[in-house]
C-alpha cells in the first residue's frame, strides 16, 4: 500500500504518476471518440480515488477495516457519479457506457491506492481495448449491430427494437 503521502517521498509520485497514466490512457480513448469522461475526468476519478485509499491505509495502520469501509464508500459514491451521466432519452438509454468507464477508473485508482500499480496500468489497457475491440466487433458482426448503437453515428434514429416494429421494420 502506498503509506507515504509526503510529496517529497517517491511512494507519493509514483501513486500521482500511476493514476495520471491509468487516468490518460483511458481518458484518451474517450476523448479521441468525442465522448463524456475524456482525459480530465480519467485523472482526476484515479488521483482522487487513489488519494482516499492512500489516505484512509495511512490512518488504519495495520488494520484494514478503514480502508475497506472507505472502498466500500467509494464504490457508492462513485456508483452515483457514474449514474448521473446516463439519460434516458426517446426510450433509449444514453450514457451506459460512460457511467461503466467512469466505475472502472474508480477502480483501477483503488488499485493503485492499495499499491497495485502494474495490474492498475494493465486494467486500464484492458479498458481500452474492450472499448475500441467491442466497437469494431459490433460493427463487423450484423447481429451485434442490432442493439442500441445500431444507429450511433450514422445520422439515423436510435429507437428502440419496439419502436422499429410499430414503424413497421424488422428487428
Amino acid at each position: 500500500m502506498v503509506h507515504d503521502l509526503d510529496p517529497l517521498a517517491r511512494p507519493f509520485w509514483e501513486m500521482v504518476g500511476s493514476a495520471l497514466l491509468c487516468g490518460t490512457i483511458i481518458g484518451f480513448e474517450r476523448q479521441l471518440r468525442g465522448k463524456p469522461a475524456g482525459i480530465r475526468t480519467g485523472c482526476l476519478v484515479t488521483l482522487g480515488t487513489a488519494t482516499f485509499i492512500s489516505l484512509a491505509a495511512a490512518q488504519a495502520g495495520d488494520s484494514s477495516a478503514d480502508v475497506n469501509r472507505v472502498l466500500g464508500q467509494l464504490v457508492t459514491g462513485v456508483g452515483f457519479l457514474g449514474a448521473g451521466v446516463m439519460i434516458a432519452q426517446e426510450g433509449v438509454v444514453k450514457g451506459v457506457t460512460t457511467g461503466a468507464v467512469i466505475w472502472i477508473l474508480a477502480a483501477i485508482g483503488s488499485a493503485i491506492g492499495l499499491g497495485y500499480m502494474k495490474a492498475a496500468i494493465s486494467l486500464s489497457i484492458i479498458t481500452v481495448a474492450i472499448l475500441v475491440g467491442i466497437e469494431k466487433l459490433e460493427s463487423s458482426v450484423l447481429w451485434l449491430a442490432r442493439g442500441v448503437h445500431a444507429h450511433e453515428g450514422k445520422g439515423g434514429s436510435r429507437r428502440s427494437g419496439r419502436a422499429n416494429r410499430d414503424a413497421g421494420s424488422r428487428d
